[in-house]
């Protein structure tokens, strides 16, 4: 027996050696790549800026970060981004929830195939194109405002409320998908005994297909959250005057690096405090 110990050793040690030799260039090009990026942007941002020829100066101080908790400006802003953010996922999740229980249990399998594609497809479409169609549509002229128009109505034009909208259009997916998967898996006889045992379908769903899709439900969220808090773009788009950290950033890049990088470390921060508070839901899990 000791000679095929020995061979079963060499075996998992040759196993663990492959994986670590596979494992090694990805993360390494993580930990450079990323980790290593991310490290740099927290040390450029106790750094400062000459006032006069606008260079950075390789100073150790916190001026940054006391110009972002205290200016009320940066703090109004960064309660904006994190507003729109929270809206956007409550939005998406609100739609998910009914597409993604029609598409799993309600439709066909051929029907199912043709919405699951459906939902796919404004994924092959460019970032850009779906903003600027939105732009096009929302615009004086634009669709949104013909087909209100005999209503008496009008569309929010070009504003925070254009960005929420747009943001939820861009990111849907990304929630349907984990709550399609979700409840895909959630066993036809758990709905069957509902129904068997009265439960009307309320309760049905507050009772069963709630707690079964939570952990995806948070798994989306963390795809919405944290794409609609970095996005910069969409509010240049659509967003007429309004400022979020995004565009912030964005505009301070030339102007005070260091600040914009000091501003960069808020939606990072505030990325990893919402992903340590739905660890514990068993979201990471669904990812």
């Amino acid at each position: 027996m000791a000679p095929d110990s020995g061979v079963g050793a060499d075996s998992r040690a040759g196993a663990r050696l492959r994986l670590a030799a596979l494992l090694a260039p990805p993360l390494l090009w993580l930990g450079l790549a990323y980790l290593g990026s991310l490290a740099v942007l927290l040390l450029s941002a106790f750094w400062t800026t000459d006032s006069f020829t606008s260079d950075v100066v390789h100073v150790w101080n916190t001026d940054n970060f006391r110009t972002i908790l205290t200016d009320s400006v940066y703090r109004t802003i960064t309660l904006r981004t994190l507003g729109v953010a929270v809206a956007v996922t409550f939005i998406d999740a609100l739609l998910a929830l009914p597409m993604a229980f029609f598409m799993a249990r309600v439709a066909s399998g051929r029907w199912r195939r043709a919405l699951l594609v459906a939902v796919l497809t404004p994924l092959w479409a460019g970032y850009l194109v779906k903003a600027y169609a939105w732009r096009v549509m929302l615009g004086e002229h634009g669709l949104v405002n013909a087909v209100l128009a005999p209503l008496g109505l009008t569309g929010p034009g070009y504003g925070l409320p254009a960005v929420v909208l747009v943001l939820a259009y861009l990111w849907l997916p990304y929630m349907i998908l984990p709550v399609f998967a979700a409840l895909e898996r959630l066993p036809t006889h758990h709905l069957e005994a509902s129904a068997d045992l009265g439960a009307g379908a309320w309760r049905t769903l507050r009772l069963i297909v709630l707690p079964a899709v939570r952990p995806a439900l948070f798994a989306g969220s963390v795809f919405t959250f944290s794409l609609s808090l970095g996005d910069y773009l969409t509010v240049q788009i659509v967003g007429g005057r309004t400022q979020l950290l995004g565009n912030v950033i964005a505009s301070q890049v030339t102007l005070d690096l260091p600040l914009a990088a000091a501003l960069s470390a808020v939606p990072v921060v505030l990325i990893v405090c919402y992903l340590a508070a739905v660890r514990r839901a068993g979201a990471l899990d669904s990812l």
